[in-house]
């Protein structure tokens, strides 16, 4: 018998008791649940099963740009063919993968580990991590920001460790004592990371390779350790529900598990894991700042019944913290008579407080900003 339609208004308040509870949808399945609560419970034509764009997973072709960054110091033909792949995915998809990314194979899988062990060491080791106040620089929550949002919408089915720099100033001393080391390690990485690919995004716009890095619009990060355990009824939920990222660039690591989903052409695409290799998609203020030149497309996870859990660390990019009032546009060097702004001036402060209202409910930012 199918679920009856679910009164979001009404089961809100049995969201809020459950994340008072502390114990995030890990704490559910360690209890044995068999039918999820209501308030997990998503309409049908947004479940992943019963989509109004077709599902893809890769059989006819349609597959995410793969970009190989091996020879990336060397100023020869493979520079120029890197800098015309990433311009092509960034402005026909919005997503691609890299590998030869100079990451090494260690330090991501111990990331990927260390996330474990903290979503699976006993609840009440975690609980002193729980926390909504985002002002904090770690938190430890269940199903996003439910309380941020503009409306009722059903929960997702993961758990979440999530740690921020301002001016990648990381105050390691500040993260949980199980993952530290490793988290450490990590984030320098993904500093170097974000180094190069801020470098292959400007040649790939037409501006200097230094570009994006002088200007500090990529300074500032947020790592999320997300954990999404199997579900007993995946078809009736989601992991993550679809949204496009509010970051200029936004580097995923995935484990084996599958279930990423990116929507390219009104289908949506599965983007499989890939050994060595990181996903990469362009954020919504990159799209305004490159005047439509790069695109931020939608996406989201589903839920699995499979036996393991899906575990990702997503690492976000966004301004520095002394600009984010700071009034920005579409970059000025891409703006001609035949390529006037589409967006109008703006700041990320106030970019985000709009995101926070549409964005985090399956909305879209971008069109209030258009000219």
């Amino acid at each position: 018998m199918a679920p009856a339609l679910v009164d979001y208004t009404d089961a809100e308040k049995e969201l809020y008791e459950f994340d008072d509870l502390k114990i995030g949808v890990k704490g559910l399945v360690d209890a044995g649940v068999t039918h999820i609560p209501r308030f997990f419970i998503h309409p049908p034509e947004c479940r992943g099963n019963n989509s109004s764009a077709p599902q893809n997973n890769g059989a006819d072709g349609v597959e995410i740009p793969v970009i190989d960054l091996e020879g990336f110091n060397d100023n020869d033909d493979r520079r120029v063919k890197m800098v015309n792949a990433i311009r092509y995915a960034c402005a026909t998809w919005g997503f691609f993968q890299i590998v030869n990314h100079g990451v090494p194979v260690a330090v991501m899988e111990e990331m990927v580990e260390s996330i474990r062990r903290f979503h699976e060491q006993p609840q009440e080791a975690k609980m002193e991590w729980y926390s909504r106040d985002f002002s904090r620089k770690v938190n430890y929550y269940s199903s996003g920001d439910i309380k941020g949002r503009a409306k009722p919408v059903p929960a997702e089915w993961r758990d979440t460790l999530s740690c921020r720099a301002a001016d990648d100033q990381w105050d390691f001393d500040a993260l949980p004592e199980l993952c530290r080391r490793e988290m450490k390690e990590y984030m320098k990485n993904m500093i170097d990371l974000q180094e190069k690919l801020s470098e292959l995004m400007s040649e790939a716009l037409g501006l200097s390779k230094d570009h994006l890095l002088s200007t500090g619009y990529l300074k500032s990060i947020k790592l999320s350790g997300h954990y999404y355990p199997a579900c007993p009824e995946p078809d009736l939920t989601l992991g993550t529900i679809k949204h496009s990222d509010p970051s200029l660039l936004t580097l995923v690591l995935q484990d084996k598990g599958n279930g990423l989903q990116v929507l390219h052409n009104d289908q949506w695409v599965d983007i499989p894991a890939v050994d060595g290799a990181f996903v990469a998609n362009i954020g919504d203020f990159m799209q305004l700042l490159s005047n439509d030149k790069f695109k931020s497309v939608e996406h989201r996870v589903l839920a699995t019944s499979f036996g393991k859990p899906r575990i990702s660390a997503v690492s976000f990019f966004l301004p520095c913290a002394k600009d984010i009032h700071k009034p920005c546009g579409p970059i000025k060097e891409l703006l001609s008579d035949n390529s006037p702004p589409i967006y109008r001036i703006t700041s990320y402060a106030e970019f985000m407080s709009h995101y926070r209202v549409v964005g985090q409910i399956g909305g879209r930012a971008l069109p209030h900003f258009k000219l």
